[in-house]
């Protein structure tokens, strides 16, 4: 069976038992908490925690994951990936342990045709306090936790598994658990047996890789652990699973290991062909690179797609790491030149079943992996360069300590390359270990694998902030407001007239993350959660409004709902965030108040500030703007990668990998203030996700939608997806004008531009400046740029001319000093060392070269301020004294330093104090040297 059939197959089976099929989320999630897509449950994880409403009972997926805490793993085994597929079924709430446990037996041995004396069921126990590691029975292999008789009778009775094969583990290994506290429960695996014929005896392991391989696992969330560690049942119980795509692939079509199944082995093929080598006959080294790269190319392939760009930070960082690995392992196998576009047009081509998407992104994918590649190439040589300095060292501090008889801390008698020199090629120029080890002791160069090990630990110490878990932990406090108001908050915000909004009900109040019902002081913080509101909160790069709300401290509530008159109310706090809560379910106003008192169950009036929300909308819809000029510009494929959207500016990032010139960031303001000019409607419409993409609506990067969508439309000129607040025709925006173009990333550049009143504001800076200017350069506002070119080349050339007298005054200077030369050591030539106060550098350079032509062999050292010239002759250079190392060790009295060739060099001291110091150091230096 293919890869494509064994997805179709798990998908069709379930389908076929009342789940709803739902596309792969984005390898770029919504979640904060974690940097990337590294499981199939993550985009239901709002439902598994209360704070979202289920919309479907049953689920089930193939989801696109990413996970590179295994990365060493990868290659050397038969089952790790940093890209995988997870298939899942998931039930919210809806059908439980019978029917999960019946199904995957079912989907096992005779979907997928398993025979089911080679599947193991293993039943993961969990236990409060003790941790028992499966301790069977004489002649039974069962040992079940007695509070989960449910599953194990299930499995023995029901599906009838031979006892002899079920398992049970303790809570250290199997019991899930996302976090400290919140939604949990006990697992069930199922494992294919390779090798029956091995017997089924005591002493057989389920963790023997060479047997056994776990593919399928399904998780029972029957429990919530609180912050005291009490289990609870949950009142909705819920089951997530997850069968690896590639693990059941590898079982099916019988081959030794993933990475030799269809999904993967035809990347890994092209690269071999590219190596010159044939995969079967490699040795296992250059086998286990191969694969690396089979691994590692569908990963970037896949993070490109979905928006991902190298970077030195965060998820950037991560598909950088992973490239410049496919990269390295290509060097060690050969492969010259360019070769990683060769090997992702093979993942690109075996994408479709997958993700459709990433065809369509080819060939973005493929011009960013050539540019990438082209970069580290370079920032490879500069690593060689660095290698060959530190083992230059290494040479030379073992050679010194082997001559005087010191001890080194490494236990090698000879030289070492330091571990934390072995990292900083690894971790900063995409060095494996395995390279530099070879490098080493090519060079007779031992390594110091203990040093690189500690400093790759701190390194993974720094890193865990990119949690590699799902964490599921409860925000106790969001959590108990969103279940007792399961609609959520209403944002009734929209239009321009929205803006004041009386019989807001305050459903909850928090301080510092914690329920209160009421809170009454000046100048305290709260967090605010109303049932309806005119406030946006922040959202697609869009920030939140502010503004105040009012009520009444004294009055009950049916009164302060019928009095819309702000002016007598009492009760007034400033409102300077918003956010969203609880899945996106609660709008969370976040402000200090300024006085009365709040309570829960009051009724407020919420009220925006007007001229704020007039400004972000003129920026919101400028950015829809800009990037349908930018796209006109540059191309179709150019696609948003950030955006910002606030009261005094917009920015917005996207794909390529040049400045812009200035013709087209002129045709683009061109463009878009044509659109503002023609004052065209802005039009608004909901409708379905897949309606919306047919009618070419673009999405916005990095967000996530609903089945439901809304569609923001200038006719003829943008359709997006967007929840953002826009003005209702294009008139209202001004003008447009962009005041900033850079790169901030990789492949990434950046629009900085203001519109509407922040437009007008912009302007008026500059013809400020602008009248300034020409005032005090007494021209025409046109003439501005004429006339301080004109002025430039005059300072230009004033320069020059103050430069050679400085230097004629300097050789005068230093010929007066010429009969002060005194005879060097063994009479060999003439030394001179002087101060010439008043000159800079290049006049002292001028008067050395003059002196040393007027004496012959002579060493002079000239100083003046704190600025050092070394000028020798031929004879002294020849006789082991240079210029560069001498004005160098000088300089340093002065805490200064520079260098230069043997006969001439310059350095430059911050103290002048210590002049007269480091003028003796130089005599004695001179006068102590051997010609």
């Amino acid at each position: 069976m293919s890869g494509p059939e064994v997805r179709q197959a798990f998908l069709s089976f379930f389908e076929g038992r009342g789940h709803t099929r739902l596309p792969s989320s984005s390898l770029v999630p919504e979640d904060p908490t974690v940097l990337l897509t590294i499981a199939g449950m993550l985009q239901f994880k709002p439902v598994f925690l209360g704070q979202a409403p289920r919309k479907v009972a049953r689920a089930t997926t193939s989801q696109k994951c990413v996970r590179t805490n295994d990365i060493d793993n990868v290659g050397a085994t038969a089952r790790h990936h940093t890209f995988f597929e997870m298939l899942g079924n998931f039930s919210f709430g809806d059908y439980f342990k019978q029917e999960a446990i019946m199904w995957a037996w079912e989907l096992s041995t005779v979907v997928y045709g398993l025979p089911p004396e080679s599947v193991w069921a293993i039943m993961w126990a969990w236990e409060l306090s003790t941790v028992v590691y499966g301790l069977p029975p004489e002649r039974v292999w069962v040992s079940v936790y007695e509070e989960d008789e449910e599953a194990l009778a299930l499995w023995r009775d029901v599906v009838g598994v031979d006892p002899s094969r079920i398992r049970k583990m303790g809570a250290a290994d199997n019991f899930w658990a996302s976090g400290p506290t919140g939604p949990c429960g006990p697992c069930s695996e199922l494992y294919y047996d390779f090798h029956p014929e091995r017997g089924s005896g005591p002493d057989v392991s389920l963790e023997d890789d060479s047997r056994f391989i776990e593919f399928y696992n399904l998780v029972f969330m029957e429990l919530n652990r609180d912050a005291a560690g009490q289990l609870t049942p949950l009142a909705a119980k819920n089951i997530d699973t997850g069968m690896g795509l590639e693990r059941m692939a590898q079982i099916l079509q019988g081959v030794p290991n993933n990475y030799e199944t269809d999904l993967i082995f035809p990347i890994v093929a092209k690269a071999a062909q590219l190596a010159g080598m044939d995969y079967a006959a490699a040795p296992p080294a250059a086998q286990t690179a191969l694969k690396v790269i089979g691994d590692h190319v569908r990963a970037v392939v896949y993070l490109l797609s979905d928006g991902v760009l190298p970077s030195n930070v965060g998820r950037g960082y991560v598909l950088r790491r992973l490239l410049r690995r496919v990269i390295m392992k290509g060097r060690l196998l050969g492969i010259q030149g360019e070769f990683t576009p060769a090997v992702a047009q093979v993942a690109i081509a075996l994408s479709g079943d997958c993700d459709p998407a990433v065809a369509g992104n080819a060939g973005r994918i493929i011009a960013e992996m050539a540019r990438e590649e082209a970069l580290f190439s370079a920032t490879l040589s500069k690593g060689q360069k660095q290698l060959d300095d530190m083992l230059a060292r290494a040479l030379a501090a073992g050679s010194s300590s082997s001559s005087n008889g010191s001890s080194s801390s490494s236990s090698s008698s000879g030289p070492v390359l330091a571990g934390a020199d072995a990292f900083l090629l690894y971790d900063s120029f995409g060095f494996p270990l395995e390279l530099t080890r070879e490098l080493a002791e090519a060079a007779g160069v031992a390594l110091d694998e203990p040093g690189f090990e500690v400093a790759m630990a701190a390194q993974r110490a720094r890193s865990s902030a990119s949690r590699e878990a799902v964490d599921l932990t409860a925000d106790g406090g969001l959590s108990q407001l969103a279940a007792a108001l399961p609609a959520g908050t209403s944002f009734e915000g929209y239009g321009a007239s929205d803006l004041l909004l009386a019989g807001c009900r305050v459903v909850g109040l928090l301080q510092d993350g914690s329920p209160v019902q009421e809170v009454a002081g000046q100048g305290v913080a709260v967090d605010v959660v109303l049932d309806r509101t005119p406030f946006y909160a922040e959202s697609g790069g869009q920030v939140a409004d502010s503004g105040y709300l009012r009520g009444s401290s004294s009055r009950s509530s049916s009164e302060a709902s019928s009095s819309r008159s702000s002016s007598s109310s009492d009760l007034l706090l400033e409102v300077s965030d918003v956010q969203k809560g609880a899945g996106g379910r609660l709008f969370v106003h976040s402000g200090v108040l300024q006085q009365g008192s709040l309570r829960v169950g009051q009724e407020l009036t919420a009220e925006v500030d007007t001229s704020l929300r007039r400004r972000i909308r003129a920026h919101h819809t400028a950015t829809h703007l800009l990037q349908s000029a930018l796209k006109q510009v540059l191309g179709p494929d150019t696609c948003q990668q950030g955006s910002l959207v606030e009261a005094g500016r917009l920015r917005f990032d996207f794909n390529l990998s040049r400045p812009m010139t200035p013709e087209e960031i002129a045709s683009v303001e061109a463009l878009v203030n044509g659109w503002v000019a023609d004052a065209s409607p802005t039009t608004t419409a909901v409708m379905g996700l897949k309606e919306a993409r047919a009618a070419g609506a673009v999405a916005m990067f990095g967000e996530k939608y609903e089945d439901t969508v809304r569609v923001v439309e200038v006719p003829g000129v943008s359709m997006e997806l967007c929840g953002g607040t826009h003005v209702s025709n294009t008139a209202e925006i001004g003008c447009f004008k962009v005041v900033g173009e850079s790169g901030v990333a990789s492949g990434v550049r950046r629009i900085e531009a203001v519109a509407g009143q922040a437009a007008v504001e912009y302007l008026q800076l500059l013809d400020g400046v602008v009248r300034t200017l020409a005032g005090s350069l007494r021209v025409k506002l046109e003439d501005v740029p004429g006339r301080v070119a004109a002025l430039q080349d005059e300072l230009k050339a004033a320069s020059k001319q103050l430069a050679d007298v400085k230097a004629q005054v300097a050789v005068a200077k230093a010929g007066a000093l010429a009969s002060q030369a005194v005879p060097g050591p063994g009479g060999v030539g003439r030394v001179l060392v002087e101060e010439l106060p008043g000159l800079d550098g290049k006049a002292l350079q001028e008067a050395a070269v003059s002196l040393l032509a007027q004496l012959g062999r002579t060493a002079i050292e000239a100083a003046g301020k704190a600025s050092f010239v070394a000028a020798l002759g031929l004879q002294v250079v020849k006789g082991g004294l240079q210029a560069g190392k001498l004005v160098g060790a000088v300089a340093k009295v002065c805490g200064g330093g520079g260098g230069g060739k043997p006969g001439l060099a310059q350095a430059g001291g911050k103290d002048a104090s210590q002049l007269p110091q480091a003028l003796q150091l130089a005599k004695e230096t001179i006068m102590g040297a051997s010609f």
